[in-house]
């Protein structure tokens, strides 16, 4: 079982989504991330993945909800993240598009599934 970490990155009320460009939910959104290797803090794994996936560098706040079941047993962890100073996210790796989305516009999205539980408790935090 794999514990994933993913990424809230909000600017201006707007959380950064992200579209994947491959795999089984290739054109689907969802927060930035990916797996903790072993040896890896939370933070050090999501910060490597936002190196690997966005080409920027961040802080890792702190953490929204508790455990989020993914299939397969596995679970995640989504932080609050701050992009670094002058940091623009660009697709690297793993993803075709971004998009920086307001409330309404993340619910007319279509998300990965295991992410619309997150979506809801994140997009509290998100303008209208």
């Amino acid at each position: 079982m794999a514990l994933i970490v993913a990424a809230a990155i909000i600017r201006d009320g707007r959380l950064l989504a992200a579209r994947r460009d491959r795999g089984t939910f290739a054109g689907l959104w969802e927060f930035p991330g990916g797996k903790v290797e072993p040896g890896e803090s939370d933070a050090e794994a999501l910060l490597r993945e936002l190196v690997e996936e966005l080409g920027c560098a961040g802080e890792v706040g702190g953490q929204i909800g508790g455990d989020w079941p993914l299939a397969g047993g596995h679970t995640m962890h989504v932080y609050r993240v701050a992009l670094a100073a002058g940091a623009e996210p660009r697709c690297v790796d793993g993803h075709d598009q971004l998009r920086w989305a307001c409330r309404s516009e993340t619910a007319s999205l279509p998300w990965i599934p295991a992410d619309l539980p997150i979506l809801d408790e994140v997009a509290l935090l998100l303008c209208p």
